[in-house]
């Protein structure tokens, strides 16, 4: 989409979300910001797109509605039925994901259509955790179960749809029940930061990413392979915080409050510290979600004096998840690996000083700036190194270290 024809689609929808969220309330304001939403979906992330865009957008509205059906049954039942209805965005997501592309294929000709693979599904991985995550919401009684117009608001609220941050349900109704005002100036200058982020300081890096300065075909110097890996960690975070710096501003001037991605990643003094400041929706969705239930049901099943190995194991799975929630490629899998393997290091090494040191000499060694230095350049290496998984696949990376004379 041209940008002349985006900035102004852009602006059309803020002002007129702005709007609805202001004069109007009740059933009239979620009609008319659902129409709002589905509309600027539509036009932005399916419009002119791949083949059957228009096909692909009702394959996702029917899929949002079959969701909200199984919350409608399950979510409020007593004993297991919720899972169901948590379970169901999860497995939308891995048929997508997963599902080998010639299955959609196949279907598509049983019904007369010319599909080419996976449908297009821009958000997918976003919308199953917000989705599933609103059912342990309900089930918990933190929020009233939704009608449907409030789910497909919150399903298809245009800022966080393609890429987040991911928002609970009850944060995002808080700009429902209660002013949420950001000063104007302010949020169009978070507009402004993640543009110039997303658009040019990203761009730029990308040109010695590895697609940009490695995969040319021609032969390169090993030091090339650090400098990729440098701007190839820049590049995704300006791209990925520039993005979610203009949907919390876009949100913020609308009234919905959206939560931070990022608190200053390259400071991070360890790979723990790392996923507590990147991407921390994902972080607070693994951690509530699945590490503490399942790390309590394994120091339940394997006694208290296990609890350090059992914690290990439950971060060596949450990690794997999160590589797996990535891509579909084993690559992403190994991501998730080096990720838990950075973890559960940290995990045993403070095991291990606070044995050894004592609660006074392990503060001092916490508070000591020269390791802290020394600690943070070592995280900064470790997870810019280990974006070559997340960036290219087992082929790419045979390839890479095979043009180095």
């Amino acid at each position: 989409m041209d940008t002349p024809y985006l900035l102004a689609g852009l602006t059309a929808y803020i002002l007129a979300g702005r709007a609805v969220m202001r004069l109007l309330s009740g059933n009239s304001r979620e009609l008319a910001l659902a129409t709002l939403n589905l509309a600027g979906c539509f036009y932005f992330l399916f419009y002119g797109g791949k083949e059957h865009f228009v096909l692909r957008f009702a394959t996702y509205v029917a899929l949002i509605a079959g969701l909200y059906v199984a919350l409608l049954i399950f979510a409020e039942r007593r004993g297991g039925w919720p899972w169901l209805a948590f379970f169901a965005p999860i497995a939308a997501l891995i048929v997508v994901r997963y599902m080998p592309g010639e299955v959609f294929i196949a279907l598509g000709h049983a019904f007369g259509k010319s599909w080419r693979g996976v449908p297009n599904m821009i958000g997918i991985s976003y919308l199953a955790f917000r989705c599933s995550r609103l059912v342990l919401e309900i089930r918990n009684g933190m929020v009233k179960r939704p009608n449907f117009l409030e789910y497909l608001n919150f399903a298809f609220f245009l800022p966080t749809m393609p890429v987040g941050p991911i928002n609970t349900y009850a944060n995002y109704r808080r700009g429902f029940t209660e002013p949420y005002k950001v000063p104007v100036g302010r949020a169009a200058l978070r507009i402004l930061v993640g543009a110039v982020k997303y658009q040019f300081l990203g761009n730029l890096c990308n040109q010695l990413t590895y697609s940009g300065l490695l995969l040319d075909d021609h032969p390169h110097h090993w030091i090339d392979l650090p400098v990729a890996m440098l701007f190839y960690y820049l590049y995704l975070y300006l791209n990925f915080s520039g993005f979610c710096d203009m949907a919390i501003g876009a949100a913020a001037l609308i009234g919905i409050p959206v939560p931070e991605n990022f608190d200053n990643p390259f400071a991070a003094r360890n790979v723990k510290d790392f996923w507590n400041r990147w991407h921390i929706t994902l972080s607070t969705w693994m951690r509530d979600v699945v590490f503490s239930p399942l790390s309590k049901f394994f120091v339940g099943k394997f006694g208290i004096h296990m609890a350090d190995h059992a914690i290990a194991l439950t971060i060596v799975i949450v990690f794997l998840l999160v590589g797996i929630w990535h891509g579909a490629g084993w690559n992403f899998a190994v991501y998730g690996a080096v990720h838990a393997m950075g973890v559960v290091t940290n995990h045993y090494y403070t095991i291990f000083l606070k044995k050894k040191l004592g609660r006074e000499k392990f503060k001092a060694y916490n508070e000591n700036r020269w390791i802290r230095a020394v600690a943070v350049i070592i995280t900064f290496c470790y997870c810019g190194a280990s974006l070559i998984f997340f960036a290219n696949s087992f082929p790419q990376i045979k390839q890479i270290f095979g043009i180095f004379q």
